[in-house]
């Protein structure tokens, strides 16, 4: 059987990889705290047809004989460039300008990390706790979740660009927000941090991230002092990185490939029925 056919083959296959990743990038366009993916790609093994020897008359011929059995996609990645600032009207809304992550904890009890600042206030037995739009607990710098307990207004929340947070009380003075684990008493802030690699971190879904082995363990900006900290801006929210006329682009440039490797099959498929057809 001929290469062409198996290695056109291959090529439409990574092209169509290659579309869902465009799809999905454009699907996520207006998505807060979006990263678009990329998709790459290898080839596959080479074939010798003839090594590097000499002719019959002793001259040196350096250069093999190679020829490739196609492509195949070798990654997806992740590109956690910064995304456009949107002001919004929402003093619970965060964006993080900068590496870093915010930390929430979802429904199995595990910490995960999101570039998605779109915070809101739920009620809860102890008072009106910060989370996410799908109810997951954002976390504080010590993993531990950010309640303003009664008597404090939840309107009148203020944070500062270092995660710092504010409250008023009755008497309309603000203070810090605090919490007191095992007899230890100290000031919360907005959990923020950063990752050697971000592109190995795992995609869960819903703008969430988990750390895995390739991504390395999560460093906390507030405790790291050779970090570059990121900065928290109140009322905003962090846009999706998606540029609508690269991905186009990259669709045409898919498409074209597409078809380019769906001719080379149909020009291999006559060449054999050429082939087939030498005895008649």
């Amino acid at each position: 059987m001929m290469r062409s056919l198996w290695s056109a083959a291959s090529g439409m296959i990574a092209q169509q990889t290659n579309l869902d990743t465009i799809a999905n990038n454009l699907s996520n366009v207006n998505t807060a705290g979006y990263k678009k993916d990329t998709a790459e790609f290898k080839s596959l093994l080479y074939q010798t047809l003839q090594s590097p020897s000499t002719n019959n008359v002793g001259e040196n011929k350096p250069v093999p004989a190679q020829v490739g059995l196609g492509t195949r996609t070798a990654a997806i990645t992740k590109v956690f460039t910064q995304g456009n600032l949107q002001d919004v009207d929402n003093t619970t809304y965060l964006a993080l300008d900068g590496k870093g992550f915010f930390k929430v904890r979802n429904k199995d009890g595990e910490v995960c990390y999101t570039r998605d600042g779109s915070f809101d206030i739920s009620p809860t037995p102890n008072g009106n706790m910060l989370c996410t739009s799908q109810g997951a607990p954002v976390l504080d710098q010590n993993n531990n979740t950010i309640i303003i307990p009664p008597g404090y207004k939840v309107d009148s929340i203020s944070i500062s660009d270092d995660g710092k947070i504010l409250v008023e009380g009755a008497d309309g003075k603000q203070v810090p927000l605090t919490k007191t684990i095992n007899g230890t008493t100290y000031e919360q802030s907005i959990g923020v941090v950063q990752f050697n690699n971000p592109a190995g971190l795992n995609s869960l879904g819903g703008n969430l991230y988990q750390a895995s082995v390739a991504s390395g363990d999560a460093i906390e900006e507030s405790t790291n002092p050779n970090l570059k900290r990121s900065k928290i801006y109140q009322g905003y929210l962090e846009m999706s990185n998606v540029q609508v006329a690269d991905e186009m682009v990259n669709m045409i440039v898919a498409q074209r490939a597409y078809e380019m490797n769906s001719k080379a099959i149909q020009a291999s498929d006559e060449m054999l029925g050429q082939a087939n057809n030498l005895r008649r």
